[in-house]
C-alpha cells in the first residue's frame, strides 16, 4: 500500500521558517508508526546556511536503508543532485551545514518493525559553516545588499565521501578594495585551517580565479571592518575530481560526475580534448541523460552539455543537448575540443558516457586501378611503418619524404568489389597499430574508391568501442595537403578482366564442341 504521508493525529513534516527550532519523528520517544513519510522544509534568510544536529537517532537497520531511513538534502527534497545522504539504525548522521538557504529532511518507514526515531535541531547560521555536499553555493551576508561591518565568516568546504579537489568559481565580487586588501577581503586555504598553504587574498571589484585546491578540503574566510561596505560575493564550488579533465591520447573516455549515479547540482565541468596537429576529434555519446529542455523556450536552458571547436567557449557551437536523447557522433573540425557540462541547483538526473576517437589526418585518392594512401609521419611519430598497412599486414605502409604512403593496386592488399547504391566500388580496410604491450588498440578506417569517377574516401570504422559505434560518418574526402599534393596521374593501362573472362568462355566452348564430334564419329 502507498505509504501514508500524514497518518491520522500524527503530526509530520511541514515548512519551519523560524531562525532555530527543532524537530522529530512522528510520536519521539515512542515508537515511530508504520507507512509513515514525512518532509522537514527548513527554510532561512538568503545568504545564510542551515546547521542541523541528532540528539538522537534510531531507525531499523538495513544496509543499503531500503526499509526505513532518514535523507537529508542539500536543498529541496528529492532531487537526487541535492542529496547528501541516507541513513539508517543506530549510528547518527553527522551534524550537516547547507550550501545555501535551504534544507529538506524526508523520514520513511515501511510496514515492518518500528524503533523510536530521532530528534534533530537546526539553526541559521549567519555565515560560514561546515560544507560537506560535493557541491553548493556560498555568498556572503545579506547578498546581494551590502554586507554589513564588522563581519568574519568561515566556510570549511570538505570530508564528502570520495570526494576530491574542489574547484571554486566567483560569479559575483564586489568589495571595499585597497593595497594589499587589508581592510575587507576573502583569503583561501588549501586545506581545512589557516595553517594550510594561501590560495590568495582578494578585494576590490575584480573577480578572483577559478581556484583549484590541492587537497579534498578547502577553507574560505570573509572578513569586513569598520566601515565603506560592497555588494560582496557569490560563488559556487564543486569536486573537481571527475569535473576538470583534460586528454592527450589518441582515443579515450569519460563520464559525468558520479555517473551512472545522479550527478550534482550546480556544476560546471569542463573537459578538454587536445590532440596533435591535424587529428580531428570524433564523439560518440554512449548514453545521456540530463535534466529536460524549458517548456516556456523549448531550449535547454538548465541542465546541459555543449562541445566547442576549437578547445575554448569562444570557438564554434558544434552542439547544445539536454533530455534524454539518442545522439549522433560529432566531429570537430580542428584538433581540440571542448566539452562543457552545467548543471543549476535542482532537478539532477543520470548523466552522460562519452568515448571520443582522433581521426587520423590523411590523404587518400585512387586511379581507375590503384590506391594512394598519404598519412604526414608526425602525425603518427611514436608507430614503425608496419603499423600502418591496407587489408594485411604485407601491405604495411612506406616512409617517403615526410609521409607514410601506401601506394597499391585494386587487386592486392583485401580490396573488394562492391556495389552500393547501384554503383561498382572498391572497398578495403587500413588499419593504424596503437597497441602497447598487451592493450590491443587497432583503429580501422574504411578506405572506398569510385574507379570510373576517381572518387575517393575514408571513413572511421573502429575506434573506441566497435560494438557501441551504430554509424560510421564520413570523415575525409579526397583533398590535397598544402604543398605536398599527391600525384594522381591517371595510369591508363586497360582493364583486361573482362578480355579474359570472355576467352575463357569461348575457349570452353570449342572444347565442348570438339568432345561432342569426337563422340559422334566413335
Amino acid at each position: 500500500s502507498h505509504p501514508l504521508l500524514c497518518p491520522p493525529g500524527i503530526k509530520c513534516g511541514g515548512v519551519l521558517s523560524a531562525p532555530s527550532g527543532n524537530f522529530s519523528s512522528p510520536n519521539f520517544p515512542g515508537l515511530y508508526p508504520y507507512e509513515t513519510e514525512c518532509t522537514w522544509l527548513i527554510v532561512v534568510a538568503e545568504g545564510s546556511s542551515v546547521l542541523l544536529s541528532f540528539s538522537h537517532f534510531e531507525l531499523e537497520y538495513h544496509n543499503t536503508c531500503a526499509y526505513d531511513y532518514l535523507q537529508v538534502y542539500n536543498g529541496a527534497a528529492r532531487d537526487r543532485g541535492n542529496l547528501l545522504g541516507t541513513f539508517c539504525g543506530h549510528s547518527p548522521p553527522p551534524p550537516f551545514s547547507s550550501a545555501w538557504h535551504v534544507m529538506a529532511v524526508v523520514f520513511r518507514s515501511d510496514r515492518h518493525v518500528a524503533k523510536h526515531g530521532f530528534a534533530a535541531a537546526y539553526r541559521k547560521d549567519a555565515c560560514g559553516g561546515q560544507l560537506t555536499g560535493l557541491s553548493g553555493e556560498i555568498t556572503s551576508p545579506r547578498y546581494p545588499e551590502s554586507y554589513p561591518n564588522d563581519a568574519e565568516c568561515r566556510w570549511s568546504i570538505g570530508g564528502a565521501s570520495g570526494g576530491g579537489p574542489l574547484t571554486l568559481v566567483f560569479a559575483d565580487f564586489q568589495m571595499e578594495g585597497g593595497q594589499g586588501c587589508g581592510f575587507d577581503y576573502v583569503a583561501l586555504f588549501d586545506g581545512p585551517t589557516v595553517t594550510a598553504p594561501s590560495l590568495g587574498r582578494y578585494c576590490g571589484s575584480a573577480r578572483p580565479p577559478r581556484t583549484v585546491s590541492s587537497t579534498p578540503h578547502l577553507l574560505i574566510i570573509f572578513k569586513s571592518d569598520f566601515n565603506i561596505g560592497g555588494r560582496g560575493f557569490k560563488a559556487h564550488f564543486y569536486s573537481a575530481g571527475e569535473c576538470q579533465e583534460v586528454f592527450t591520447t589518441i582515443k579515450g573516455n569519460f563520464s559525468s560526475p558520479q555517473y551512472p549515479n545522479f550527478y550534482p547540482n550546480n556544476l560546471k565541468c569542463q573537459w578538454s580534448i587536445q590532440l596533435p596537429p591535424g587529428y580531428r576529434v570524433k564523439v560518440f555519446f554512449l548514453d545521456m541523460e540530463l535534466e529536460g529542455r524549458s517548456s516556456l523556450t523549448g531550449g535547454c536552458d538548465y541542465d546541459h552539455l555543449s562541445a566547442f571547436d576549437g578547445g575554448t567557449e569562444s570557438g564554434s557551437l558544434l552542439g547544445r543537448w539536454c533530455g534524454r536523447e539518442s545522439l549522433a557522433p560529432v566531429t570537430s573540425r580542428s584538433n581540440r575540443l571542448l566539452l562543457l557540462l552545467h548543471t543549476d541547483r535542482n532537478t539532477a538526473k543520470r548523466g552522460f558516457s562519452i568515448s571520443y576517437v582522433g581521426v587520423v589526418p590523411m590523404n587518400v585518392s585512387c586511379t581507375r586501378t590503384d590506391f594512394h594512401i598519404q598519412i604526414p609521419v608526425q602525425s603518427l611519430a611514436q608507430l614503425e611503418r608496419n603499423r600502418i598497412y591496407l587489408g594485411t599486414p604485407s601491405c604495411a605502409a612506406q616512409v617517403v619524404g615526410r609521409n607514410f604512403k601506401i601506394h597499391t593496386r585494386f587487386d592486392t592488399c583485401g580490396t573488394e568489389s562492391q556495389r552500393r547504391n547501384n554503383t561498382s566500388v572498391i572497398v578495403s580496410t587500413l588499419y593504424i597499430d596503437f597497441s602497447v604491450g598487451d592493450q590491443e588498440d587497432i583503429h580501422q578506417y574504411e578506405v572506398q574508391c569510385e574507379p570510373k569517377r576517381k572518387e575517393a574516401s575514408v571513413t572511421l570504422i573502429a575506434g573506441p568501442d566497435p560494438s557501441r559505434l551504430s554509424q560510421a560518418e564520413n570523415l575525409v574526402d579526397a583533398q590535397k595537403w598544402e604543398g605536398e599534393a599527391i600525384d594522381v596521374r591517371e595510369i591508363k593501362s586497360q582493364d583486361t578482366s573482362d578480355i579474359v573472362f570472355i576467352s575463357i568462355c569461348i575457349l570452353a566452348g570449342l572444347l565442348m564442341v570438339i568432345a561432342v564430334v569426337g563422340l559422334v564419329l566413335l
